[in-house]
């Protein structure tokens, strides 16, 4: 693996401890050695950031890059390249393989998958089903243990509420698949079994009246499809679990972020070939690649602030999953950095995206604010719509 000995990142307004300050950051080694109002020449590269902010290195909790099984509509190469453009450094990938990851052979497998091909850094949900108790217990360094209680794709749907009881009590923190009443009935769950739990792509009004009435209890996501898409958008390319929304159901979302009741922005990038989309039933919408700047351009809209995105999608996924050394600039944590043009205006287009399906919901959207550079683990991986594969991404450890 090819790492820098030395970086310096200088001139730009740097995101620390809820502000931008205009410092030097050093890098060394993949970590950030120091930052500092001064700088040192004692560099092997500089990075001249004068006009643009330097954010935390952006996590995406929940994507689905589709390795092993269906690699056809993408794999880790492909979709950590997505990722790179969108200045994600670090994603978890979840279950819904072919295979699903059910067991611990088939998640080293995608470890090994993974760290041949990932150019970011990773972690892995693991996979529940009403016969692999044995299976969680024995899984190790697993951001969750995924319960779904609608049907989606990976056929993990599990009915018996004794069986997701017993999943719960037996790890130590599970996401969930839960759809308007399920998600009352797993709020219900947590707060009976005094646990913390993670709802995945809160997409209604309804839903977030559950998360409020079980905040100590909850954690929330909501993605970018439902908070930019609405049911008159329908068509089959965004065909999805959960569905679309209402307007009504979206200014909720939207509302409900700014109140402080939604803790992340998960892409759910789940990707199908134009074709499937086109002539067969199949869920979901890539996404990786245009989720930071689909909320980019929020903050110039001033619908959210760049404060809450990045406690959004940088500190509270790497809090919420223990994620270590991630979600920040700090000295000592991995040198995981997006270089950001708040002022570059263009429209997201279908042929200059990486992810392998080529297509996305989201095409024609004039964007202003986007990742013009990503640096991960102190290597530049993406600049100025190249991707370079330099670099392997690492397993995320996790901490606690």
């Amino acid at each position: 693996m090819e790492m820098y000995m030395t970086l310096l990142v200088e001139n730009g307004r740097i995101y620390i401890n809820g502000s931008l300050m205009k410092k030097s950051v050093l890098i060394e080694d993949g970590k950030i050695k120091s930052i500092s109002s001064s700088r040192t020449d004692a560099t092997d590269e500089v990075i001249n950031a004068k006009g643009m902010i330097i954010l935390p290195g952006f996590i995406d909790p929940h994507v689905h890059f589709r390795e092993p099984g269906m690699t056809h509509k993408e794999d880790f190469r492909s979709g950590s390249f997505a990722a790179a453009t969108g200045g994600v450094t670090c994603f978890i990938d979840m279950p819904n393989t072919k295979p699903p990851t059910l067991t611990t052979k088939l998640l080293d497998e995608k470890r090994k998958y993974a760290s041949e091909k990932s150019i970011v850094d990773f972690g892995f949900h693991f996979g529940s089903s009403d016969g692999n108790l044995e299976e969680i217990k024995n899984a190790k360094r697993i951001a969750s243990v995924k319960i779904f209680m609608d049907a989606s794709t990976g056929n993990m749907l599990i009915r018996d509420e004794n069986i997701i009881r017993n999943v719960i009590n037996h790890s130590s923190f599970c996401s969930f698949h839960a759809e308007e009443a399920n998600a009352g009935k797993a709020t219900r769950f947590a707060e009976d079994l005094n646990k913390k739990i993670y709802l995945c792509h809160v997409s209604s009004e309804n839903e977030l009246e559950y998360v409020k009435k079980s905040r100590k209890n909850v954690f929330s996501e909501v993605t970018p499809h439902h908070l930019f898409l609405t049911e008159n958008d329908q068509n089959k390319f965004v065909r999805m679990k959960p569905p679309l929304k209402t307007d009504k159901d979206r200014a909720s979302l939207w509302k409900a972020i700014n109140e402080g009741f939604i803790d992340t922005i998960g892409s759910d990038h789940a990707p199908h070939t134009a074709e499937e989309k086109r002539t067969s039933e199949v869920y979901g919408v890539p996404g990786v690649e245009t989720r930071v700047p689909l909320m980019l351009d929020a903050v110039n809209k001033g619908r959210i602030t760049l404060e809450k995105i990045v406690e959004m999608m940088c500190e509270n996924p790497a809090r919420i999953f223990r994620l270590e050394n991630k979600g920040f600039i700090k000295e000592g944590m991995d040198a995981d950095m997006v270089i950001i043009d708040m002022k570059l205006r263009k429209k997201i287009r279908n042929d200059e995206l990486f992810t392998k399906c080529g297509w996305s919901p989201f095409e024609g959207f004039e964007i202003a604010g986007w990742p013009v550079k990503t640096i991960a683990r102190g290597n530049v991986i993406f600049e100025s719509g190249e991707v370079y594969d330099k670099m392997k991404g690492m397993e995320v450890e996790f901490y606690g």
